[in-house]
């Protein structure tokens, strides 16, 4: 039966496919990719796993049968050869090995994606009593990971009873067919979760997905940045997505409207076929603009520089026609590291290869690179995520986070802008600085630039010219921008977080999502007065949030002033086909209605 889930459109597009669940287990499972030289060793890792729970439960059956009636029931008994029977069921191991073989799923994925399967075929069961053994198989793949993950857990309970599981169980939709082992492998694939991190997301960058859906989100969380860089359709804050999608569903993103369809019928694969169709065609269009220049109707020239998150995204920012990089998110490169057998935090010579890739890259057009921005919703690793899930009290917003976590660390702060002056020796860099709010903390960092110059000095190492800006992302920086203009080369309005500190509205945070506004008075203000007083002092000013790429805003951002833009690639053709068809020396009065408005929406 067709039906639909709205959330908030992210990233534009329809994509068409079947739906590939995230994290059923209620443990924390990496999914990711691997190399078909690797499917051997992930099929060994469940094997011994699986062998490892068999072991336990026949240690405990012979216990069980050394007890009396009353100190081990007959129940207790049954279960465990109920676990045992599903433990050596081929359908959970010839499953798996299809995951992993065909698919190349990692171990615990390729496991948690056969047992949602599997579960679905004891829903549809009309006896009662193997309906609820899906409970068992859920409790038995648990263990398998567990064991994987090296924290198994006491068979049973404080009473001696078999641990019993508490999840949601799904119930069947009428008609739905068994999917279990679909040989369409080739068909576009769309990833559905309850949430995905920055890092999480990173890891599907190259993948085969065509959209992604989270329950949770907002428009700016730093999950729809990074799909809107990947260039695919998404729609996050869709509340209960994960859980009324199934495995291997057909699903229909609307990117557009922010409306998901499950299951869909003929009549609409067909409508939105013709969809999808039809924004290659104009994307097709689009790229023709690539080698144009960005240059209003009445001879403005505008730069459009790219925001990335990873070095080798600079091929794309090229493709896209960016005149530079206007954003490297240098944190990119310390997150997700959990688990891989790499070091907490990248070291100097890391992070220099990495700046270094991304100069080369773009082939001499400048790259601004931020330094760290960690904290908020871009913890470093999941252990971190679920602890701050756990301190609901705290807000990771205001605390200690980008410029105030690298201040926090003086040697962490040293190696890395150690290694982007390094970097700069091979090509245009800018170095900028987030979340300032205070000229003690501009006369720290600057110090520590200073140190990390003499650093090098002291090695002999060449580093180049590099220009110092700074982020205005919180009002406290915006209100004192003359001292800001007074040590800084440039500076970049972060609208994200500007507009979230200046409105008090977590943009992570779907249920006040709606209340985020870039069109709010006091928003448009501290925008329009930043882009003034930097053209009155002679100093650039672009901007490097989410209102950079909503075309929506292209014209405002004109009028206001603002010369330089940066945005995802994917953004870059779209933005620049309506600067080609904006004359600036006409937005003056219509711009000053809008500042003046009480309600700027109505009028923009």
């Amino acid at each position: 039966m067709t039906f639909s889930v709205r959330g908030l459109a992210v990233a534009q597009g329809i994509a068409i496919g079947r739906a590939v669940l995230i994290a059923s287990s209620r443990l924390d499972v990496a999914h990711y990719f691997i190399e078909e030289s690797d499917v051997e060793a992930e099929i060994e890792r469940v094997r011994n796993g699986r062998d490892a729970v068999i072991d336990e439960l026949g240690r405990l059956q012979h216990s069980v049968s050394q007890m009396s009636r009353k100190e081990a029931p007959h129940e207790l008994a049954a279960m465990l050869d109920v676990h045992l029977m599903l433990l050596q069921d081929d359908m959970l191991s010839d499953g798996v090995k299809h995951w992993i073989t065909d698919r190349l799923y990692n171990a615990e994925w390729a496991l948690t994606t056969q047992l949602e399967l599997i579960a679905r075929q004891f829903d549809d069961m009309e006896d009662e009593y193997l309906r609820e053994r899906k409970a068992d198989l859920e409790q038995v793949v648990e263990r398998i990971l567990r064991h994987m993950q090296g924290v198994a857990l006491p068979l049973v309970d404080g009473d001696g009873q078999p641990k019993r599981d508490t999840k949601r169980e799904n119930k069947p939709r009428k008609g739905q067919q068994d999917l279990l082992l679909d040989d369409t492998i080739d068909v576009p694939l769309i990833l559905v979760a309850h949430d995905l991190s920055p890092a999480d997301m990173l890891q599907f960058k190259q993948s085969v997905f065509a959209g992604f859906v989270t329950d949770v989100g907002g428009k700016t969380s730093h999950t729809a940045i990074v799909a809107r860089s990947m260039n695919i359709p998404a729609v996050v804050g869709a509340r209960s997505a994960s859980t009324l999608i199934r495995q291997d569903d057909w699903v229909i993103i609307d990117g557009d409207a922010g409306v998901v369809i499950v299951d869909p019928s003929p009549i609409i694969l067909a409508e939105y076929g013709f969809k999808q169709r039809q924004g290659e065609l104009e994307r097709g269009r689009l790229s023709r603009l690539r080698n144009t220049p960005a240059v209003t109707m009445d001879g403005e020239k505008i730069e459009l520089l790219a925001n990335i998150e990873q070095p080798d995204d600079a091929v794309a920012a090229l493709n896209a026609g960016a005149v530079g990089v206007g954003l490297f998110r240098s944190e990119f490169l310390f997150m997700g590291r959990d688990g891989k057998g790499q070091s907490k935090l990248p070291n100097e010579e890391e992070q220099f290869q990495a700046y270094k890739r991304a100069v080369d890259g773009m082939q001499g057009l400048p790259v601004t690179i931020r330094t760290v921005d960690i904290g908020a919703d871009k913890p470093l690793d999941r252990q971190e995520r679920l602890e701050k899930t756990q301190d609901t009290h705290l807000n990771p917003a205001l605390g200690l986070r980008a410029i105030r976590w690298s201040l926090a660390d003086p040697d962490m702060f040293l190696t890395q802008l150690r290694a982007i002056f390094r970097a700069s020796s091979f090509g245009q860099i800018k170095l900028m600085i987030p979340m300032l709010c205070a000229v003690g903390e501009i006369h720290q960092t600057l110090a520590l630039i200073k140190q990390a110059k003499a650093d090098l000095d002291a090695k002999s190492i060449p580093y180049g010219d590099v220009k110092i800006g700074a982020m205005i992302e919180i009002p406290a920086a915006a209100l004192i921008l003359p001292t800001f203009l007074k040590y800084f080369d440039f500076l970049s309005l972060g609208t994200n977080d500007l507009i979230q500190y200046t409105l008090a509205i977590d943009r992570a945070d779907e249920a006040v999502a709606h209340m985020y506004d870039p069109l709010h008075p006091a928003v448009l203000h501290l925008i329009a007065n930043t882009i003034q007083q930097c053209k009155l002092q002679g100093k650039d000013v672009s901007v490097c949030g989410e209102m950079a790429g909503d075309v929506s805003l292209t014209r405002l951002l004109l009028g206001m002033g603002l010369r330089c833009f940066s945005m995802h690639p994917a953004q870059i053709l779209t933005v620049k086909q309506h600067i080609l068809r904006t004359d600036t020396s006409k937005l003056k009065d219509w711009v000053q209605q809008v500042l003046t408005s009480e309600n700027p929406a109505e009028i923009v």
